[in-house]
């Protein structure tokens, strides 16, 4: 774990697992229409509301009721009102159109909201954000623990500052990524994935304050299908050793293989990554 400000260099390169897209390949909406400036002023200037980010696969989504659960229960919680899914959904098909394959990021946050008093309800507005898919990352990561948790960690919300500037810190100490650990010394997620472990057994998901992520939740569902042992536990940062092989996973890439944490190396198994991809691939894609 970092306890250091100048803690010693390591020597292995970065892997930048997000893609970089162009202005020009970005199309965004506001409730079906094309955002505005006033629209997309409004997301800039006021970092409150919540996302969903998605991989769109021959015009469909894997897991998309889940992602509509997601957006819908987290609207409830921040803004005191109930999504139109129905709406969301036509909003997304019409981002969509014409594109197979893309990503897709849906942001909820609302014009109405009053700022002297956030407890009103207020109605959501809908941005959709359309890219091209995201190539997965395929680099096993070196992670670096720090004790971190994110705010309202069962949201996928806008407040992202702490969570970059971690992964941030992380890159400066020549590591990849962070990985956050609780007060407890338990492990809870990394800047923008869950993690899994592998014992010998099956798959081991630390069980601490953290983001439901939909991969996860899909991964879980299809291994019990296939009979694969999948359980969520306390992990402690002080037992990683104890397992094999551990990888990342977010809506952009199934399963990155983990190479070490704090300079405990674990192994690297292809039949690992293959047999989750397998297992996620197992889930249908839900048309839009």
């Amino acid at each position: 774990m970092r306890e250091r400000e100048n803690p010693p260099k390591r020597t292995h390169s970065v892997t930048d697992t997000t893609h970089q897209a162009t202005p020009t390949d970005v199309r965004c909406e506001l409730n079906g229409e094309p955002a505005g400036i006033e629209a997309l002023s409004t997301v800039a200037l006021l970092a409150y509301g919540h996302f969903s980010s998605m991989q769109v696969l021959g015009g469909g989504v894997p897991g998309l009721d889940l992602h509509l659960a997601r957006l819908d229960a987290a609207t409830r919680e921040l803004f005191g009102t109930a999504l139109d899914l129905d709406a969301v959904r036509a909003y997304m098909r019409n981002a969509v159109a014409h594109h197979a394959d893309a990503s897709l990021r849906v942001n909820v946050f609302s014009r109405a909201l009053k700022l002297d008093h956030p407890a009103t309800p207020a109605k959501p507005d809908v941005l959709t954000t359309l890219g091209p898919p995201r190539k997965p990352a395929t680099k096993p990561v070196h992670l670096q623990s720090v004790r971190y948790q994110r705010e309202l960690p069962h949201i996928k919300h806008v407040a992202t500052f702490g969570l970059f500037n971690q992964r941030r810190i992380a890159q400066l100490d020549g590591f990849d990524d962070a990985l956050f650990v609780d007060p407890t010394g338990a492990l809870s997620e990394a800047s923008v994935w869950n993690i899994g472990f592998f014992d010998g057994d099956g798959i081991v998901w630390p069980d601490a304050p953290a983001l439901a992520g939909i991969t996860m939740q899909l991964l879980q569902k299809a291994l019990r299908g296939r009979g694969i042992a999948t359980a969520s536990r306390r992990v402690a940062l002080a037992d990683v050793g104890l397992f094999r092989s551990a990888f990342l996973c977010n809506t952009s890439c199934i399963a990155l293989p983990v190479a070490s944490i704090d300079g405990v190396e674990l192994a690297v198994d292809p039949k690992l990554v293959a047999l989750l991809e397998a297992c996620y691939a197992d889930n249908p894609i839900q048309a839009l």
